[in-house]
């Protein structure tokens, strides 16, 4: 039999896991829903603050507990800020667990505090303003639980009814500062422990997107393609236990027999899908590089008009070859070439989602340096974004300068995702097209797009259709995000022959 010990995150306890744990139970399993120390249990003491090594031994309790009086496999379960005590009671006990499941949670690691893993930046730079007007650093403080409108800070709310969310806010509970600040201290023990992970895919990545994040080389997720870990998804929000207890329990039932999706290794048996041949067999061309730029030169002495192809991300520094060596990138700068327009190729530095501003700014000195080459019509440029680089597109469409003839887009992200913790951020194109006056738009659409992807770039269809953009859609019906390298089928090929060929003739009408 499987015993499932289920932990809560953050401002919640044992009565959001009721439905589930219901259900659970129904499929012949136990379910144990953990009350972790000022969040449905009381502290022992008064004047003892409560840390997440107070929570930790909350958990440690109930495994005790279980091991003692059933002789069932131990599946930990924690959400949000539950993972933490959960991978810390995991690593001192873990000859005893099964599993451990991550349910729409990060990865914590050694040394790290589970306010790191708060997504929304102002929120953590908030609360450590909080614990730093405490005398005691605040291991002692609370932190209030949100407002019935701010639970979106914590994650995003899909599929959470008004009454469920009422419900959410009555119930919530201050969460002790200590919880929040204390490192998470591993041994490594818990490292043998296999893991799911469960992807809210309304708050966050889906399968899909993680494999492109491992290929792309970043070493923190590179553990996730080991085969002790498999990932479910569930099309909801941060809270799925209230959203869809049903298909959670399913969910959970799967894991704990071992199945769920696994991911590809990057190996020498497996060629990453952003490294895989161009779908076009396009000619080389000359190529200087300079700095961070690379460009690719058309016959004849110009001035030429140009194209800057921005690439996505976050891509971690250590990727290689870096993405202007991409062959996407270079794929798209030959063609162009090859019709009379210098393509140019670049890196940026968007390591992570806090790093926008940065990779704006590299692509805006990149932009100047290309208009300031004689060869260069600087009063003739386009430029093309891909994927995580749509964001930077918002400052382009805001105040277009004259000499930008166009701005294209295959497969990007177009407004901040909801785990981002970047809504406010000036990097939202859905807000910034209203200003694109009459700047023309090239938007390359996949069908096969990811859903937390596809409904940013459907907002952003409505909001320029609302104030008369000029919006030209390029669809690939049968296209995921990266079809250039992923899917090279007729169709495919015809899609990037429309959307050069669209750039293009703005570019030199």
């Amino acid at each position: 039999m499987t015993v499932f010990i289920l932990v809560a995150g953050a401002f919640t306890g044992p009565h959001v896991w009721r439905d589930t744990a219901a259900r659970l139970t129904a499929q012949g399993a136990e379910a144990h829903c953990v009350a972790l120390t000022g969040l449905g249990k009381r502290p022992t003491g008064a004047d003892e603050p409560v840390d997440l090594e107070t929570h930790i031994a909350d958990v440690l309790a109930v495994i005790d507990s279980v091991a003692a009086e059933s002789g069932g496999d131990i599946v930990l379960v924690g959400h949000d800020y539950g993972i933490h005590p959960v991978l810390g009671a995991a690593d001192r006990r873990a000859d005893a667990i099964a599993r451990t499941v991550h349910l729409d949670a990060g990865m914590p690691r050694d040394g790290v505090p589970a306010l790191a893993a708060v997504p929304d930046q102002r929120l953590r730079e908030e609360v450590a303003g909080r614990a730093a007007g405490r005398g005691d650093r605040g291991t002692g403080g609370e932190l209030p639980p949100p407002a019935r409108d701010a639970w979106d800070r914590w994650g995003s709310t899909a599929g959470l009814s008004g009454a469920v969310l009422d419900g959410l806010t009555a119930l919530a509970a201050p969460q002790p500062l200590g919880t929040l600040l204390q490192p998470l201290r591993l041994t490594g023990a818990v490292g043998a422990v296999p893991v799911t992970g469960v992807l809210c895919t309304g708050n966050g990545p889906g399968v899909e997107m993680l494999q492109l994040m491992v290929d792309v080389g970043d070493p923190a997720l590179r553990a996730l393609a080991d085969a002790g870990v498999a990932f479910f998804e569930l099309p909801t929000g941060h809270w799925p236990m209230l959203s869809c207890p049903g298909e959670l329990a399913e969910t959970l039932i799967g894991a704990a027999s071992g199945a769920g999706h696994r991911l590809t290794p990057v190996d020498d048996a497996h060629t990453p899908a952003h490294l895989r041949p161009f779908l076009l067999d396009v000619p080389e061309r000359p190529r200087e590089r300079t700095g961070n730029t690379d460009l690719y030169l058309p016959d004849g002495p110009g001035p030429h008009p140009a194209v800057v192809f921005v690439h996505g991300g976050p891509v971690p520094a250590e990727a290689r070859p870096t993405p202007r060596d991409w062959p996407t990138l270079t794929g798209y700068a030959r063609q162009v070439a090859g019709q009379g327009v210098v393509g140019v190729t670049l890196d940026h530095r968007l390591r992570a989602v806090t790093d926008y501003e940065q990779a704006a700014a590299d692509v805006a000195e990149a932009v100047e340096r290309v208009r300031a080459d004689p060869r260069v019509d600087a009063d003739r440029v386009a430029l093309w974004f891909f994927s995580g680089g749509g964001p930077i597109t918002a400052d382009w469409l805001a105040n277009p300068p004259a000499w930008l003839r166009c701005v294209a887009a295959n497969y990007p992200i177009l407004a901040p995702l909801p785990g981002w913790g970047m809504d406010g951020s000036r990097f939202h194109p859905v807000r910034a097209v209203a200003r694109a006056g009459r700047l023309p738009l090239v938007l390359v659409r996949a069908g096969r797009e990811s859903a937390e992807i596809a409904a940013t770039v459907e907002a952003f269809v409505t909001e320029a259709a609302r104030c008369g953009a000029d919006l030209e859609i390029i669809d690939v019906p049968e296209g995921r995000h990266g079809f250039e390298t992923l899917d090279v089928t007729d169709g495919t090929r015809e899609a990037v022959h429309r959307a050069v060929g669209a750039v293009l003739a703005r570019l030199k009408g």
